[in-house]
């Protein structure tokens, strides 16, 4: 860089590169030119700059990648009534009520966030909340939205009657008589409660509900996501969102197009071949689609993951997706060269999945390829080593791991595969590429929040619980790179973006506290500074001050 001038050096940083390499994962400035970081280095050689920004020895970190979450789905949560707090049917009911007062006039009511042992006996009925709001139809979706609890106006709505069948892959719950109790679970809720509400809701709510996500993110140091189920509703309104501001997002998305097992392969291969072709429209840095989404199971939480071995319940589900129907798909998406991104929860799940990623492997040769599984909440032994084989990603979100949140989880296996929750480590000790996400809404969309859980295995949502299995907890280093650098890299972008180096994308987070000083507790009250996505200042939380300062606004 000498007798280089560069547009603006930031310079007196604790500035965390992410590089995996020890010798060049710190560094004291960086300079910026245009949309990319051109130098990084200490504070004795930095290249002179049109302008100069002192960070004052602020932390600065590569911008976060949320690598799986729900984009339109977390902007809706946003606004809805959340209900993770509530301990036991009677603080929903205060809860619904409060919500109800504030809005009267309310033609349905919408909430999400519950968790299975705050409801008396696991057992959610649409008795329980005709107790508390009995003239509207409610909705309320499940922590890990997998199942929608609903009352008798809902039922109603939806015209589900005893008669009403169970979708592919879901069930609506009954009782001894065949009525449907109020509880809809996997397919059942997508297609009967969120067909509703997708029905229910028009442009202008969705806009507001990107516009929410957006702002949501960048305030936490989010400089790109991942949706993850991505489908007509969501393009028009992401599309609609980089309309309004020009062709760009405050953000990076990559998108993977949800594919629903019909059935029928015909109708399954169709939805592939409609991902392959919006995946080869020309491709922006901001909003692209690059592969297909398949729910493979649902969660351990209502029993619906499909496990090796039974609940300690003595049931066990079924996969969403039977391997024979499973396989034609993964070997067609493939062949066309998307990348195939798997949920998978139960050891079984996670099983068939690579099965068919092996099948495809000797389907269509040798070629570049970066598949995922989502979750991996529990899996085998070997599952990990397995993965690196295949150079498949375990895509891991630290948040669904939060102790205030898992004695449900301990207690639907109920044997010794609590061990093995969330064992992250094994996925580094095998050489696999690890993502961390938070998959939002199902958790708390906050970037330092699921570092906390990640480097302790403690509650960001109750500190005073406990940590639980801190045998897995990462060192602090380890695990923010897996939700920078690596979950850059799990869409295929680590050459470019997620780290703070020479000819990289300029998307930084600059925050007011050290945490690496500060230890794990200060995860919970760092606020971020300002957040740079492409060289340009998406946040500031001071802004409005002049150029040169850490809240300067302008594009630079």
């Amino acid at each position: 860089m000498s007798g280089t001038t560069v547009s603006t050096l930031y310079r007196n940083g604790r500035i965390f590169t992410a590089d995996p390499d020890e010798e060049r994962a710190w560094a004291q400035a960086f300079a910026v030119s245009g949309e990319s970081i051109v130098w990084v280095g200490g504070a004795d050689d930095a290249p002179a700059a049109e302008r100069v920004v002192d960070l004052e020895g602020r932390l600065v970190l590569p911008g976060f990648t949320d690598a799986h979450t729900h984009l339109l789905m977390m902007g809706a949560a946003l606004g809805q009534v959340y209900l993770t707090g509530a301990r036991g049917l009677d603080d929903i009911h205060r809860m619904l009520r409060e919500a109800r007062a504030a809005d009267p006039g309310a033609s349905a009511l919408r909430g999400r966030g519950w968790l299975f042992d705050a409801v008396p006996g696991g057992a959610p009925t649409a008795a329980m909340i005709d107790a508390a709001i009995p003239d509207i139809p409610v909705y309320l979706d499940a922590n890990d939205y997998h199942s929608c609890w609903v009352n008798s106006a809902a039922l109603a709505e939806l015209g589900i009657t005893r008669e009403t069948p169970d979708p592919i892959g879901g069930e609506i719950v009954r009782d001894a008589e065949g009525e449907a109790t109020g509880l809809l679970l996997e397919t059942a809720a997508t297609q009967y409660a969120w067909a509703q509400r997708d029905a229910a809701t028009t442009d202008e709510d969705r806009d507001a509900d990107v516009e929410r996500t957006i702002a949501a993110y960048v305030a936490t140091g989010v400089t790109g996501a991942v949706d993850m189920a991505l489908d007509e509703f969501g393009l028009a309104a992401l599309r609609r969102a980089q309309e309004r501001r020009g062709g760009e997002l405050p953000i990076r998305v990559a998108a993977h197009w949800l594919v629903a097992n019909t059935g029928d392969d015909a109708a399954n291969l169709a939805q592939v071949d409609y991902a392959a072709r919006l995946a080869a429209e020309p491709a922006t840095p901001w909003l692209r689609v690059v592969g297909i989404k398949l729910i493979l199971d649902g969660v351990i939480d209502a029993c619906t993951a499909a496990m090796r071995q039974p609940y300690a319940n003595g049931t066990n589900a079924d996969p969403i997706w039977p391997a024979e129907r499973l396989a034609p798909v993964v070997a067609a998406a493939d062949a066309a060269g998307l990348q195939i991104a798997m949920h998978a929860i139960g050891d079984y799940a996670s099983q068939i999945a690579l099965d068919a990623i092996e099948h495809a492997h000797g389907e269509n040769g040798e070629r570049p390829r970066r598949h995922r599984i989502e979750h991996l909440e529990y899996a085998a032994p070997g599952t990990a080593e397995r993965m690196a084989r295949l150079g498949v990603t375990a895509s891991m979100q630290p948040v669904h791991s939060d102790p205030a949140i898992f004695d449900n989880w301990v207690a639907m296996l109920g044997d010794d595969r609590v061990d093995r929750a969330f064992p992250w480590p094994e996925y580094e000790d095998a050489g696999a590429l690890l993502a961390f996400s938070t998959d939002s809404p199902t958790a708390p969309h906050h970037a330092l929040a699921n570092m906390y859980v990640a480097s302790t295995r403690a509650s960001a949502l109750d500190p005073s619980v406990p940590a639980v299995q801190p045998q897995y907890a990462l060192p602090l280093e380890r695990a923010i790179g897996h939700a920078t650098r690596d979950a850059a890299a799990s869409v295929g972008d680590g050459e470019w973006r997620g780290r703070i180096a020479p000819g990289y994308a300029a998307d930084v987070t600059v925050l007011d506290t050290d945490v690496f000083e500060g230890g794990a507790p200060s995860l919970l009250t760092a606020r971020v500074v300002e957040t740079i996505v492409a060289g340009r200042t998406t946040y500031s939380a001071q802004a409005g001050v002049g150029v040169g300062s850490v809240g300067d606004m302008s594009r630079q």
